[in-house]
């Protein structure tokens, strides 16, 4: 049995835009060539705000003065991948950026997002991030060819067009 991985995304806000990695940069990447925010996988002990400053420390140089939990995403990809992700909004940082060795560091019009490579279920997050919806609980499952065939939200069937 495949354990799930538990990991950290946060979006970090600036002037309108958010810090967004354009991943290029490593091999046999389930997000190669698409956006993401900054954050990674849990080490042994971590809480999720642990794993958040360090994952983001160690990816953009900044340190995060004024961050917010926004929500638990569950990514399910086929049927070998099952991902726990503590998503994450932050609006204060500070420190001089840093080259990532996992992708490239770009600010991005919070508006221009939508039409970057990204994942389909990315887009229903950054609307109820936008909406400044409290916690919520999405859960993502995408086929091996990238399509996003079930999305709950808090539990209930989501319309995917919406």
């Amino acid at each position: 049995m495949k354990y799930p991985e538990i990991t950290t995304l946060c979006y970090m806000e600036k002037d309108g835009k958010y810090l967004m990695m354009h991943r290029v940069k490593k091999e046999n990447d389930i997000n190669k060539d698409k956006y993401i925010g900054v954050g990674g996988h849990f080490e042994y002990g971590e809480s999720p705000d642990d794993c958040l400053m360090r994952e983001v420390m160690e990816e953009t140089g900044l340190t995060l003065t004024e961050y917010k939990a926004r929500g638990i995403v569950t990514f399910i990809y086929g049927d070998s991948v099952v991902e726990y992700m503590h998503l994450y909004t932050a609006t204060g940082f500070e420190g001089t950026m840093i080259d990532c060795d996992e992708g490239e560091l770009e600010w991005i019009d919070k508006s221009a997002v939508y039409d970057l490579p990204i994942w389909d279920g990315d887009k229903i997050f950054f609307k109820l991030l936008e909406s400044d919806r409290p916690y919520f609980s999405l859960k993502l499952v995408y086929s091996l060819t990238d399509e996003l065939v079930e999305v709950k939200l808090d539990g209930q069937d989501y319309d995917k067009g919406l």
